[in-house]
């Protein structure tokens, strides 16, 4: 089987702030911070600026390693130290699902699998244990 999987940690709207430190503190690289507001406009969904400015993903490559961070969206519940996810990388859409299926006995999906703007499927589901997984299906990196 060919995945990978990596620690994701979630912030409370000081998610840039932690990324650097870690780079400072670890040695690590800055791979790439995408905001919230970077992503094409949903009327549906609009956001605030404050939401705007948040981090929907960043990368830090440390070693051999990734970490990757988020912040969350402003008033959804937040401990700090307890917001570690799971992000698996499996390679294929059907190990994808049989993945999440097996994660989601007993527990609870709380992002549907679904086709995003970075992955023909992304979903995420926290196990019948309380620990958060996102299963990602790599998609096509600009070149």
């Amino acid at each position: 089987m060919s995945m990978s999987l990596n620690p994701y940690l979630i912030f409370d709207g000081n998610t840039r702030e932690v990324v650097h430190f870690y780079e400072k503190a670890l040695g690590g690289k800055v791979m790439g911070i995408m905001a919230f507001g970077d992503m094409p406009a949903d009327p549906d969904h609009p956001l605030t600026d404050d939401m705007k400015d948040r981090v929907m993903h960043a990368h830090l490559k440390v070693g051999d390693a990734d970490l990757m961070f988020s912040d969350t969206f402003p008033g959804m519940p937040y401990q700090p130290g307890n917001t570690i996810h799971i992000a698996l990388h499996p390679k294929d859409e059907t190990r994808a699902r049989e993945i999440f299926s097996a994660l989601e006995d007993g527990g609870q999906v709380t992002m549907p699998l679904q086709k995003t703007d970075w992955s023909p499927l992304y979903g995420q589901v926290k196990d019948k244990f309380g620990v958060t997984f996102q299963v990602n299906v790599p998609g096509e990196q600009p070149q």
